[in-house]
């Protein structure tokens, strides 16, 4: 199969990034966003505009996406106007959203009947990786089933892990979520624990690196959490969308992750007081003082608002009607007996 025409739906912080390694590559590019602005970048470059997901699939060859949410995924590709219906016979369809892998199953099994190809592909290796092109794939497929298409993926990564059967790739990206998220609270606790004691929380670091304290996330997103760069390089709402699918998981699988819950709760209080669009570096600034959170345009008082509101948002992306508990029921709910984990709060969760 000639492979000529692309289309790539998503281009936020790490969307843009890949399509760009594309263009690179010398493949014709259509774009569609739902922000337009955001794929400006890549128009300016030569890249056509679509006004929908359907008119950038229409003549591709493969169609990537990387939207947000698993709603996001399942309205592109299996809506009546979707992905599935729109593209052409043979077109490649490739997901790079992290989502849930029976969504990923699911959509594998529709393309198949509508004689197309779609497979899961998340990726790791944050904003870095894919401005440097190096991103780590994890594919829901077996390597020899997407030959045709391996050209394409090699230039925007450096690894690639294959796990032979649809939804696969999901699973191992969100247990590679678990890790990183139990990762991060360490490292928040340390940072914390050498603040209060006055010691050189940065000289700490370097201990942690020297020996099996330390890990990707102390390498990479401590420092940052240190100098107050709070940059979203990976946004804290979608970490804490892929904690609440993990978690949602293992209730199926019925085993318990006490470090992913953890990490929920953290990640899912630091969205409802306004941090949501952070990086997830941000986590640290639970454990600071609430003029500390203030400056950097956190509002602790949200998180009472959003006791106050039923309505609070599933964060696994998916409207379940009333009698869903959401995502296990992880850490919606700050009563008044709820203890924070962070240093040095009380029962509200303020400073």
């Amino acid at each position: 199969m000639q492979i000529s025409n692309v289309a790539f739906i998503g281009t936020g912080i790490m969307g843009a990034r890949i399509a760009g390694h594309l263009m690179d590559a010398g493949y014709d590019l259509t774009v569609y966003n739902r922000t337009r602005e955001k794929a400006e970048g890549l128009l300016a470059r030569g890249a056509r505009w679509a006004d929908s997901p359907a008119e950038a699939a229409a003549d591709a060859d493969v169609v990537f996406t990387m939207v947000g949410y698993p709603t996001d995924v399942e309205d592109v590709y299996l809506s009546t106007d979707g992905l599935i219906r729109a593209a052409k016979k043979g077109a490649w369809l490739i997901d790079l959203t992290t989502s849930s892998p029976q969504l990923a199953r699911d959509i594998h099994d529709a393309a198949e009947v509508e004689d197309k190809h779609a497979f899961d592909c998340p990726v790791t290796g944050g904003e870095q990786g894919a401005i440097d092109g190096t991103l780590t794939l994890i594919i829901g497929a077996a390597e020899k089933d997407v030959a045709p298409v391996m050209p394409l993926l090699e230039c925007f990564s450096s690894r690639r892990f294959f796990f032979d059967q649809p939804g696969g790739g999901q699973t191992a990206k969100l247990c590679n979520q678990v890790s990183l998220a139990s990762c991060m609270v360490g490292y928040a606790d340390a940072l914390a624990l050498a603040e209060q004691s006055g010691i050189d929380a940065e000289k700490v670091l370097e201990v942690m690196a020297s020996g099996t304290g330390g890990s990707g996330a102390s390498k990479t997103l401590a420092p940052k959490s240190l100098a107050g760069d709070y940059k979203p390089g990976f946004l804290a709402e979608h970490l804490r969308k892929d904690i609440a699918l993990a978690l949602q998981r293992s209730e199926d699988l019925e085993i318990t992750l006490p470090g992913a819950e953890t990490a929920f709760t953290l990640f899912d209080m630091l969205c409802q007081i306004g941090g949501s669009r952070m990086g997830t570096q941000a986590l640290t600034l639970l454990y600071q003082e609430e003029g500390t959170c203030a400056a950097a345009g956190l509002d602790w008082s949200l998180l009472e608002q959003g006791d106050e509101d039923d309505e609070h948002e599933c964060c696994c992306g998916h409207d379940h009607g009333d009698e869903h508990e959401c995502c296990g029921g992880h850490g919606h709910h700050h009563d008044g007996d709820h203890e924070c984990h962070c240093h040095d709060h009380d029962h509200e969760g303020r400073a």
